[in-house]
């Protein structure tokens, strides 16, 4: 079942991992291994999680890497149920 609305996962990291642990964006992605650049662009939804940064995630906070990949998929899936009438697909069926 699909949430309403569903935050961007860069919401999460910023209000559950982030501020809690007073981490900047600096210090997190160093600890990550990644780019302050490539945090940044996540935590301001303008990237999404990929499978690696998952992982990384998970090991970093010690959850699950599958509940971050969970929560992009529900978020693009969201977002992408609101455009459903503007597609122009037709039902196949069996003849």
């Amino acid at each position: 079942m699909l949430m309403h609305n569903p935050p961007h996962p860069g919401e999460v990291i910023r209000e559950l991992c982030l501020e809690p642990l007073g981490l900047s964006v600096t210090a997190a992605a160093e600890a990550l291994g990644v780019s302050r650049k490539t945090l940044s662009a996540i935590l301001n939804g303008r990237a999404g999680i990929s499978p690696e940064m998952a992982v990384r995630l998970s090991i970093a906070f010690d959850t699950s890497a599958e509940s971050w990949l969970n929560q992009q998929s529900q978020y693009d899936l969201w977002h992408a149920e609101q455009h459903r009438s503007e597609l122009r697909v037709k039902r196949l069926v069996a003849a």
